[in-house]
């Protein structure tokens, strides 16, 4: 009998019958005899609703308040599933976060996991109930109800499989697993068998959707065996995401391909050249909590430097009005930027192991006329910042050359 944790996103029960659906899902693995705990988000498209309500009463919303409106999403979902498997006769109890407990700090909207009490739990295990608890949320030190930001059932879902020792945590999406690239740019993209933490973390950073980046880190840390399924399809063995000494180390150089389209390029010109200046210039911008990516420096005439770096979309226009307010002091000659850029990616543990990775990638982009303009590489990623225009080309023709539309091996 093994201990499984499962967790449904808003899509997986986005309706009374996929609720349904979702608990005779369920019904069946308690039927194998296994103890079962699930982790639910709200249904699809019901934070956003809360978030225009919010928004409605005021333009920037109290964080506390906004994280006891927004709680409530997952609180109906629960309850919902837990009567819809009662009414099949299986035993189900239903949880808030808070009544776990999970514990967390206080940075609302924001907040991380510190502890999780597991005993109601496993005393309601031991009965033969299925427990489902309400992913997303927690509660402080001070008893105020918590939320871990977009995405974070996913994260509450590792974090319940770690304090429970599972044998495994599953994760049902409206996707079967992870795919060497987004399918639909690529077609011939298929699902991988199995791939590790490195990668799908890697993957999940560069703009990867399946899995909450938060949430494989926390798996990684805990050894926390991660699966990804379907919800809307029977029968499938998903993606496995383990670790490296379980798999093939003579593996593929490129696992996945990813792409992010969230990025804009900021590019400050004519700088003095001297020591302490690229502070000046970012320190400025994270003051502004602005997140920097990609960065690059080159040696300009007499003495100076241009610099570039890229940021995410949204935050362009607010990163752009700061260097300008700034641009005199820090002697700039110019300061523009251009959000019609992508950010494409390989991935793969064995870039570790194969030479001549990223001159494959950069010859293939050459081939195509696709000008490179920055680069940003770690021991198992080279990703590349190119115009937006050549995304679905640049990753169609990758995907080809290091062989990702051929089985895994």
């Amino acid at each position: 009998m093994a201990l499984i944790v499962q967790k449904y996103g808003g899509t997986s029960v986005g309706s009374v019958e996929r609720i349904q659906n979702v608990a005779r899902r369920i019904a069946a693995f308690k039927a194998q005899g296994n103890d079962v705990v699930v982790v639910v988000s709200a249904m699809s498209g019901e934070t956003n609703r809360l978030v225009a309500l919010a928004e409605a009463l005021q333009e920037t919303p109290d964080p506390r308040e906004m994280d006891v409106v927004l709680a409530t999403g997952e609180q109906v979902t629960i309850g919902l599933l837990a009567m819809a498997l009662q009414n099949i006769g299986v035993p189900a109890k239903s949880y808030t976060g808070w009544q776990v407990a999970v514990k967390t700090d206080s940075a609302h909207t924001k907040a991380r996991i510190e502890s999780i009490d597991d005993a109601a739990m496993r005393a309601d295990l031991q009965a033969g109930k299925v427990v489902i608890v309400a992913g997303f949320q927690g509660i402080d030190a001070r008893g105020d109800i918590t939320t871990l930001g977009r995405g974070g059932s996913d994260t509450s879902a590792v974090a319940l499989a770690a304090a429970l020792k599972a044998d495994e945590c599953q994760i049902y999406t409206d996707v079967d697993g992870v795919y060497t690239t987004d399918p639909r740019v690529v077609p011939e993209a298929r699902r991988l068998e199995r791939i590790t933490f490195e990668e799908m973390l890697e993957l999940a950073s560069l703009g990867s959707k399946v899995l909450q980046i938060r949430a494989v880190e926390f798996a990684g840390k805990y050894h926390v065996r991660l699966r990804v399924l379907s919800s809307l399809e029977e029968g499938g063995e998903g993606t496995l995401i383990t670790f490296e000494e379980d798999g093939n180390m003579e593996r593929a150089a490129v696992a996945g391909i990813a792409f992010d389209k969230n990025q804009a390029r900021i590019n400050v010109r004519g700088v003095p050249d001297k020591p302490g200046i690229a502070y000046q210039i970012l320190g400025a911008v994270a003051d502004a909590n602005i997140e920097v990516d990609m960065i690059i420096q080159n040696i300009g005439a007499e003495g100076t430097t241009d610099f570039s770096f890229t940021v995410p979309r949204g935050d362009y226009r607010k990163a752009l009005k700061i260097l300008e307010d700034v641009q005199h002091n820090i002697g700039a000659s110019e300061v523009n930027s251009d959000a019609g850029v992508v950010k494409v990616s390989i991935v793969g543990l064995g870039m570790r192991s194969h030479v001549g990775v990223a001159s494959t990638m950069f010859r293939t982009l050459a081939e195509e006329n696709i000008n490179i303009q920055m680069i940003s590489t770690s021991e198992i990623k080279v990703s590349v910042l190119i115009d937006e225009k050549y995304t679905e080309l640049a990753t169609r023709v990758l995907h080809t050359v290091f062989g990702l539309d051929k089985p895994q091996a």
